[in-house]
């Protein structure tokens, strides 16, 4: 009996412990493998054997390091995700703030309504705003949505347009747990809706506010369905424009898969950099560390 009971945590973590490996270990471990080799080709590469592949170290890693296509993608989404952060989740932030308020009405229509954007899938989303992009079919005229220094904006529409109503539910989750009371004290100090929310609610509201930013920042640095489907629509977005867009291109276009693997490693390192970074800058303010 003792064996079987000291058994049954590692059999409920069997499932995890397999998709985790299958689906996340070796996956990682295999784009590090292809990151450190590469195809030499003997002669004209014709012929069995004219094709080998080769150890090469850390020669891939450091091409993609001073690789300038790669730099300039990352200053495009630099941008691009200062537009979608600040205002997709202010945005959020303030229609939480307003469907928890006292005085809402229909607030489960408008829940639903702020929402009902993010069930539409990414590819969808980008299509239909592509149309809408359009000259001669957008409801607005004399703008060119999609022209060079338009464009950037357009894209950071969907975003924020698809991405808005997940972050508010997450927040709005959260006001939704906390107490009462603390609105019925604050109340009976004589304070109103707007200083019950900047008093109260926003500082509660900072651990889901930073989790949603976390969320916000990675999700921000893997953009690749709004560039990919609006670049058919015009020739200013160019097949670099985000880093995972010229990993794509040279695992599927040029059929690089050694350089494709050596960028998705520097992406991949970038993320945790500024992920960790940001969890590092606030952790202090959020959770009263010194």
């Amino acid at each position: 009996m003792p064996s079987k009971r000291g058994a049954a945590p590692y059999v409920f973590l069997a499932p995890a412990v397999t998709l985790f490996t299958l689906f996340l270990a070796v996956p990682i471990g295999y784009t590090v493998y292809l990151s450190l080799r590469r195809t030499k080709v003997k002669g004209l590469g014709l012929g069995k054997g004219a094709k080998t592949e080769i150890f090469v170290g850390w020669d891939n890693l450091k091409t993609a390091v001073t690789d300038p296509e790669l730099w300039h993608g990352w200053e495009r989404v630099v941008g691009y995700g200062a537009l979608v952060l600040v205002v997709m989740l202010g945005f959020a932030l303030l229609f939480a703030l307003l469907l928890d308020s006292a005085h809402v009405r229909l607030s489960r229509f408008s829940r639903i309504s702020i929402f009902l954007p993010y069930a539409v899938p990414g590819v969808v989303a980008s299509l239909l705003w592509g149309f809408l992009y359009l000259p001669g079919m957008t409801p607005i005229g004399g703008i060119d949505f999609l022209s060079p220094t338009a464009v950037t904006y357009s894209m950071a529409n969907i975003a924020v347009w698809g991405g808005t109503g997940f972050n508010m539910l997450v927040l709005y989750t959260n006001l939704r747990a906390i107490p009462q009371e603390y609105y019925e004290a604050a109340r009976m100090d004589g304070a109103g809706e707007l200083e019950i929310a900047f008093r109260i609610k926003i500082p509660i509201l900072t651990p889901a506010i930073i989790l949603t930013t976390v969320f916000s920042i990675i999700a921000t640095i893997q953009v690749f369905t709004e560039p990919t489907t609006l670049r058919p629509f015009s020739n200013t977005i160019s097949s670099t424009w985000s880093p995972l867009m010229k990993v794509y291109r040279d695992a599927f276009v040029t059929g690089d898969l050694y350089s494709a693997a050596a960028t998705s490693l520097v992406i991949a390192a970038i993320s945790l950099v500024l992920s960790f970074g940001f969890l590092r800058v606030v952790r202090g303010r959020a959770f009263g560390e010194s």
